[in-house]
């Protein structure tokens, strides 16, 4: 690591420590040219994958675009929101695991609709009309069917 004040490549790691999560190591060095003191930050760089639409375009994994799809489907119901952040570590989780450079928004869709499930049956058959395209009733009661 090259020293910021003298950009010198000389530098020795004093002290490194491991962040409260445990996702991150702080590093304390010296420059051996310079002798000044200075701290780094190492961190996994993780990439989720592209998500391919329907129409076969391609769009960059969103957190934001999956939260708000929970935000909806949640809308006035009693879920704290811990639950959501823990679902939507779940999800990326299993994107991650998969390894995959590319998922389909039905396979997204239906890792949701899981997570919605188990959290709350009104914001998963919420999600469900919208994501599936209900027509009408009978596609209602045959997802409460399912539930029981």
């Amino acid at each position: 690591m090259k020293c910021p004040f003298c950009s010198a490549d000389d530098t020795q790691v004093i002290d490194s420590r491991v962040n409260d999560q445990g996702d991150s190591i702080r590093r304390r060095r010296r420059c051996a040219v310079c002798d000044k003191r200075f701290t780094t930050y190492e961190t996994a760089e993780l990439h989720l994958p592209q998500v391919v639409k329907q129409n076969g375009t391609r769009e960059e994994f969103n957190l934001e675009k999956l939260r708000s799809s929970f935000t909806r489907a949640l809308h006035k119901r009693p879920v704290p929101t811990e639950y959501v952040d823990r679902a939507i570590e779940h999800i990326v989780q299993k994107i991650l695991s998969k390894g995959e450079r590319e998922i389909m928004t039905r396979a997204l869709g239906e890792v949701v609709m899981q997570e919605l499930k188990a959290m709350d049956k009104v914001a998963y058959i919420r999600f469900a009309s919208v994501y599936r395209s209900f027509q009408d009733v009978d596609d209602f009661n045959n997802v409460i069917r399912d539930l029981d």
